[in-house]
């Protein structure tokens, strides 16, 4: 599916399920990672996440676009369009859109996180971060000693 096709299918399901035109611009937008789609307010377009059509399907996407709209819909109308609205929940359920998208499954997949470790050169404690700390300003928690860094520890896993 390209973006004329998309755009296609938004005015489709404008008309059909909100009775209303859609009258701006629809497109894929690949820089979009955690989110399936995003009306934006000062354009009225909506960007839809493609990666959504390749791993959830069709039918995950047509929801996102009608979550979408609903925004759109309400927003041009001066109602509330917040997720938070009571109009904006009553719309949704009104056209079967859902609140949230699920969750795509190359999101889920494991990040391996790199660690800095530190010990105490008087007590051993391990301390484990994520960000450098300077050790000349930063002493152990729990016996006040001088931290010695120790590297980088890979494998820590993440979900």
């Amino acid at each position: 599916m390209d973006n004329r096709q998309l755009q296609k299918l938004v005015e489709e399901i404008s008309l059909k399920d909100f009775n209303k035109t859609f009258k701006h611009i629809a497109s894929f937008n690949p820089r979009l990672r955690t989110t399936g789609g995003r009306y934006l307010l000062r354009s009225h377009n909506i960007e839809i996440n493609k990666k959504y059509l390749d791993e959830s399907g069709l039918e995950e996407m047509i929801g996102i676009i009608k979550h979408e709209l609903c925004h759109y819909h309400l927003h041009i109308e001066k109602k509330g369009y917040q997720h938070r609205d009571a109009d904006f929940r009553h719309l949704l359920k009104k056209v079967g859109a859902p609140r949230f998208c699920k969750p795509l499954s190359s999101n889920q997949v494991k990040k391996k996180m790199n660690t800095i470790q530190y010990k105490c050169e008087d007590c051993q404690q391990v301390y484990l971060r994520k960000k450098r700390i300077d050790t000349t300003r930063f002493v152990c928690g729990k016996c006040r000693g001088t931290l010695i860094y120790q590297g980088f520890m890979e494998g820590k896993t993440k979900i």
